[in-house]
């Protein structure tokens, strides 16, 4: 369930950082302004410290100096007043004196006498050391050691910490250096300084420059933040009035107040919106007046044709009564009245669908037999082209919304396409789905087609070879239709050819209305196997 929860958020972040302008500019400057406030505030915080541990070091050095030096004279006095028997009785007043001189306001500070080890003389004075202070647990064998081999009586220094209880401890300063009793018996004196005091001046810097850090970060995020929509808001005016353009509300125009580079950007944006606003207008009107031309030409022809008809099929049934030559010009005008007949129907056609006047009439339709139909209206045209066609479906769901009649129409297209270039060769019609989609593939294997004449195979009007016999009399406009019909179903009709390899025109289809197509069941071409015999019978 966390791991569910935790890639719902990331994909929230994701869909954010992908769709915001403004998220993205505010995330990448606190980013850059929270890495630029850290190395300077990292910077200030170690200069600082430094400056502070430097300042406090000069002075308890010269502090402990001067009660060294004042410890020093004190038992020097001793000797010379009242020789070595003075010299214990001095030592502790000498001693309290010294704790008096190293004190600092505001510090805990404790004093240490320590004989130094491996001699053999007589001890002259007795360790001493501050009330509760252990220097034993304090004074670290490297600082003795350079207090023990010193000779020009310099002091010494070391971090060190003083035990506040069993589970916590606080900085401290260590100072020590040498003492001389009658150039016989040497002793160590320590001064060791409770830094607890700087320690929470320097917490306290720390925290100001962390919570000034933070503040600050906030403080960009939320200026970058404002500044941002202020820039962005009329980009996003500028992007929803293009998709109102789009949507085919033209009188959009963007508001533009002042003088600046956005309020350029909108006049730029309006004259643009003005100038398409126009063009588009006037090819609306073009197109419409050819629609209406292209629809009253093909009404108005179809009484004169229907005329025609009537006459020419008078002299058609009549034609074994002519001499060879008239009754060949019957045959001939029939065949070009069928062919007029066929180009009226299909200008109708696309009259209406440029004027966006087709409607679909889906019903649930099983594609293997519908297909099958159409095999078998096109293979008496098969066999005269000496053409066998077969139909290869291994099953599954074969079952789809769709107009039936558009479809048959589009198949036939398709085969009778596949008839007129397929060199007399087998034609295989392939027929497959998968739970969202079906498709129908018709493969030749004749003569193909260049790649530019595969882009341009779509087109009205257009064909392959205008050189090339017909057999089936085609207007030009069927695979142009045939587009139409697929694309009203939200199908696709794609093809693909090869020159001396055939052609294959695919057409897939969404399972249910109104999906939409990922994918189709079919590649294109289909997979390729042994095409069957031009002699065999698939009936």
């Amino acid at each position: 369930m966390r791991t569910i929860r935790w890639r719902a958020a990331l994909d929230r972040v994701t869909r954010l950082w992908r769709s915001s302008l403004e998220a993205r500019t505010v995330a990448i400057t606190v980013l850059l302004s929270g890495a630029a406030v850290t190395l300077i505030g990292s910077y200030m915080s170690t200069s600082i410290r430094n400056n502070l541990f430097d300042f406090r070091l000069d002075q308890l050095e010269s502090i402990s100096q001067t009660a060294a030096t004042q410890f020093q004279n004190a038992l020097n006095t001793a000797v010379e007043q009242g020789g070595v028997a003075a010299l214990e009785a001095a030592s502790d007043p000498a001693f309290l004196a010294i704790q008096r001189t190293a004190a600092v306001p505001g510090s805990e500070t404790a004093v240490a006498l320590m004989r130094s080890a491996d001699q053999d003389g007589q001890r002259l004075l007795v360790d001493l050391a501050s009330q509760g202070f252990e220097p034993e647990n304090v004074i670290t064998e490297e600082l003795r050691a350079a207090v023990r081999a010193d000779t020009e009586r310099r002091i010494y220094s070391q971090s060190v910490s003083l035990p506040l209880d069993s589970d916590r401890e606080i900085p401290a300063l260590a100072f020590g250096t040498p003492i001389d009793v009658l150039d016989s018996d040497r002793y160590e004196l320590y001064f060791v300084y409770d830094l607890s005091e700087a320690q929470r001046t320097l917490d306290l810097v720390q925290q100001t420059l962390i919570l000034g850090s933070f503040a600050l970060v906030l403080l960009i995020a939320a200026v970058t933040w404002v500044v941002v929509r202020w820039v962005i808001a009329p980009v996003r005016l500028a992007a929803e009035t293009s998709e109102r353009l789009a949507a085919g509300q033209l009188e959009q125009r963007i508001p533009v107040r002042g003088e600046d580079v956005i309020a350029t950007l909108g006049r730029s944006f309006n004259r643009m919106a003005e100038s398409l606003q126009q063009q588009i207008t006037r090819l609306a009107t073009l197109s419409q007046v050819q629609q209406r031309f292209v629809s009253d030409v093909s009404h108005e022809l179809r009484t004169p044709l229907t005329t025609i008809r009537l006459a020419g099929d008078v002299l058609y049934d009549q034609r074994a009564g002519f001499p060879p030559t008239t009754a060949r010009t019957a045959e001939l005008l029939r065949t070009q009245i069928d062919r007029f007949e066929l180009l009226l129907s299909d200008l109708l056609e696309m009259s209406r669908y440029d004027a966006g006047a087709v409607q679909l009439e889906t019903e649930p339709t099983s594609l293997v037999p519908l297909v099958e139909d159409s095999i078998d209206a096109m293979r008496p045209l098969a066999a005269s082209k000496g053409t066998a066609l077969r139909m290869v479906a291994p099953g599954g769901y074969f079952e789809a919304d769709v107009d039936a009649r558009r479809i048959r129409r589009i198949l036939q297209n398709l085969l009778a396409n596949a008839v007129d270039h397929g060199e007399g060769k087998p034609i295989v019609v392939h027929v497959d789905s998968d739970q969202h989609a079906v498709a129908i593939a018709v493969r030749d294997y004749g003569v193909g087609m260049p790649p530019d004449a595969v882009a341009k195979v779509f087109d009205r009007f257009w064909r392959a070879d205008p050189s090339r016999q017909r057999t089936t009399g085609g207007t030009g406009l069927g695979l142009a239709i045939s587009l139409e019909d697929a694309a009203l179903h939200g199908g696709w009709l794609e093809a693909w050819s090869q020159e001396g390899e055939g052609s294959c025109f695919r057409l897939t289809l969404p399972r249910v209305r109104g999906e939409r197509l990922e994918s189709s069941p079919l590649p294109l071409p289909p997979h390729d196997e042994v095409p069957p015999r031009k002699d065999e019978d698939d009936a």
